[in-house]
């Protein structure tokens, strides 16, 4: 969402109609520029601190340093970015796979002792890095990753939307599932794929079109659209409801930039899809 300088009553409107609709789940990060700050000031001037919950990402390694003394200075400046005295879920926003992870996790539950951060976890991190953390922690009796944030979207990417990131495989979504560790899928709509205005020919956003022009994925789209057309809903909403009628805990995280996608999305949260209805728009079966 356009939550920068000067947006910030178009910020401040979108926040308000997400909340009207039931909405409590914010998603920022240190690299979004003022996201964070503007959020912050919404929250503020709405003094609804305790009815929301924050998702914050720093260390977002190779560009930052990802180690103990970085989490705590980065942990800080967060706090004083968003404008609060704790952020209810913070998470490395990529990750280092030669760094150990145990002292990773001894750092985040100092800051859970602190009071600073109340959950953790890792965005673009794979499931074995999670897992691995998790095992640490509870070998040390020490908390671990509560939450793991990769893409999840009925559309595959060809190649990554940006650098460093990660899609969960059917595998990894399984043990997600099996772990009670939370999905937060990011691009859940896949960047807009789902649009009415989408296809082969429209290469207005190339790098839109790099990562999800596939014929799969233009097949997934049909099957999504002519399943729309039959329940009276739109494929962006059928491609969201997919997301959240997976098999495991899961946030789908979404972008709206108007008031009107902001109600899109939130309708698509009612609509319960069956495995069978699963099983074909992600190509596993040819027929309902």
């Amino acid at each position: 969402m356009p939550f920068r300088r000067g947006h910030e009553d178009a910020a401040f409107a979108l926040a308000d109609a997400y909340v009207g609709h039931g909405g409590n789940f914010f998603d920022t990060a240190e690299v979004y520029g003022a996201c964070g700050e503007v959020l912050g000031e919404w929250v503020a001037a709405r003094g609804n601190r305790a009815e929301v919950i924050i998702l914050d990402k720093g260390c977002h390694y190779p560009h930052h340093a990802l180690n103990p003394s970085a989490i705590h200075e980065t942990i800080a400046r967060s706090l004083d970015t968003l404008g609060t005295d704790y952020v209810d879920i913070w998470a490395f926003h990529r990750d280092n796979p030669e760094e150990p992870v145990g002292p990773l996790v001894e750092a985040l539950n100092e800051e859970v002792s602190r009071g600073r951060i109340r959950a953790f976890g890792g965005s673009n991190w794979t499931a074995a890095r999670i897992r691995e953390a998790n095992a640490y922690a509870e070998k040390h009796g020490l908390m671990g990753m509560a939450v793991s944030s990769p893409q999840v979207c009925l559309a595959q990417t060809r190649e990554p939307f940006w650098a460093g990131c990660l899609t969960a495989s059917d595998e990894d979504i399984a043990w997600y599932a099996q772990s009670g560790v939370a999905i937060v899928a990011w691009s859940s709509q896949g960047q807009g794929f789902f649009r009415d205005d989408s296809a082969p020919e429209n290469q207005g956003d190339p790098q839109l079109a790099a990562s999800y022009h596939t014929p799969e994925n233009f097949e997934k789209l049909r099957r999504a659209r002519e399943l729309a057309a039959g329940r009276g809903v739109t494929a962006v909403q059928i491609a969201l409801a997919y997301v959240l009628n997976l098999a495991a805990p899961i946030i789908a995280l979404v972008g709206p930039r108007t008031l009107e996608e902001v109600a899109s999305s939130m309708a698509g949260v009612d609509i319960t899809l069956s495995p069978a209805e699963m099983n074909w728009l992600a190509l596993r079966t040819d027929a309902l």
